[in-house]
């Protein structure tokens, strides 16, 4: 049986989830430890949180720049109901997506994305002006610059990894 979420998140329980944000690989024992559990004690509570839907996933984080992907831009596009489908299927299909957000207001879609180059920057938008207008903002400066999904290889290993998919 699942226990209920809010008993989850005492003290103890946010104390768990801000560890296992800061090191998601720290050891049941170093996690008992650090909140003031046993460690089968820190497992079972993070097995219930678990199965409660709170953690829902464990996640690498990739510095974009060490990959070869230097320019992170963020896009908004506006385009009519009808093409809505399909642009979030180009969006998904796109390696180059980090994130994606469907949002109110004049925008149907907000993409993070990481590009290699501003050239590849322009590959994507021109790939996804097809279904709308894109405004395009790069990134100078964030608080994270973490990429948490995949990423393929950069142009130096595979050349023609970086073409947008048209």
């Amino acid at each position: 049986m699942a226990s209920k979420p809010e008993r989850l998140l005492d003290d103890i329980g946010w104390n768990i989830l801000a560890a296992l944000q800061e090191n998601a690989r720290i050891s049941f024992s170093d996690l008992g430890r650090r909140v003031g559990l046993s460690a089968p004690a820190a497992a079972e509570r993070v097995r219930r949180m678990e199965e409660a839907g709170i953690i829902i996933g464990y996640r690498v984080a990739l510095a974009a720049e060490k990959l070869g992907y230097p320019i992170t831009a963020l896009l908004r596009i506006s385009t009519a109901e009808e093409n809505c489908v399909r642009l979030g299927a180009a969006a998904r299909a796109l390696p180059e997506v980090i994130e994606s957000h469907r949002v109110t207001g004049n925008n149907r879609l907000v993409l993070k994305v990481a590009a290699a180059s501003v050239s590849h920057l322009d590959e994507v938008i021109s790939g996804l002006s097809r279904y709308g207008t894109v405004t395009a903002a790069i990134v100078l400066s964030s608080r994270s610059g973490a990429i948490t999904r995949r990423v393929p290889p950069t142009a130096a290993a595979t050349p023609h990894s970086r073409r947008v998919r048209r």
